[in-house]
């Protein structure tokens, strides 16, 4: 029998693509519930749910591409339900990723700021760098471009390259990182992990880090020109959490990259 997949957020672009890559990987869709406050109808033959609590019941695994201010109502709503959980969303406050790693005490969730498979081969590149390029000879910046509609900067993907470099160095990424520099910010501090966010037309993606020093630049960049790589991705993700234990995994761990 058919995995059966429910997706929150089905009646945005992302959640659109996803009730396409459902099928397309032999598994079955089970309904979706739309964004707060959107009228948007479902994708053709979809059955709308009621509510989170409704949609898992009729799934063995939710994904959620919703919005960052669900995120805390979300984790405990899919806690309750005992089924696993792919959370897609970006823009989370550390109150709500705590709430995230609460409700991985009870359920297996997968969280990504990215489910490219490119993208996290970038991710573990970025740590390997970090790690080999000394902060105080390299300086790390990070810049990085999407469509004029994207609500959230720096982006989870940028955010999840500098907790990379960061890593690689010891470091936390919330003690180093510098985010919108405007106006007399002095000289650049040793160490720090600089953001730069760009939005305009309809980019679905670009990021790239950046390492330089007195004798030299490194540039490594990723750019997605279809969101289809994410949802045919947070699919994958789906399938391959079922059965697993509670815990919270990341793309990393879908890939066998850990």
């Amino acid at each position: 029998m058919a995995h059966r997949i429910g997706i929150a957020g089905i009646t945005g672009r992302m959640g659109q693509l996803l009730a396409e890559e459902v099928p397309a990987a032999g598994a079955s869709l089970a309904g979706g519930i739309g964004r707060p406050g959107s009228d948007k109808p479902a994708p053709p033959g979809v059955a709308l749910c009621p509510g989170l609590a409704d949609l898992a019941v009729v799934s063995d695994v939710v994904i959620d591409f919703t919005h960052a201010s669900t995120a805390q109502s979300t984790a405990a709503t899919m806690a309750k339900s005992g089924k696993p959980w792919v959370l897609g969303s970006s823009g989370l406050s550390a109150a709500d990723e705590a709430a995230v790693e609460t409700a991985a005490r009870t359920i297996p969730v997968v969280y990504a700021s990215n489910f490219s498979a490119g993208v996290n081969l970038v991710l573990a590149l970025c740590e390997r760098m970090g790690a080999a390029l000394p902060a105080d000879t390299y300086d790390a910046e990070i810049m990085e471009m999407h469509h004029r509609q994207k609500v959230d900067a720096p982006s989870g993907t940028a955010v999840g390259m500098g907790r990379a470099v960061a890593k690689g160095r010891g470091r936390k990424l919330e003690d180093v990182m510098v985010s919108g520099r405007h106006g007399h910010t002095g000289a650049r501090e040793t160490g720090a992990i600089g953001f730069a966010a760009l939005r305009g037309g309809q980019v679905v993606g670009e990021h790239t880090l950046i390492f330089a020093s007195a004798t030299e630049h490194i540039a490594l960049t990723h750019r997605a020109f279809d969101r289809r790589a994410f949802a045919a991705g947070a699919v994958r993700a789906a399938l391959w959490v079922i059965g697993k234990p509670p815990g919270l995994y990341s793309m990393m761990d879908v890939l066998g990259m850990v």
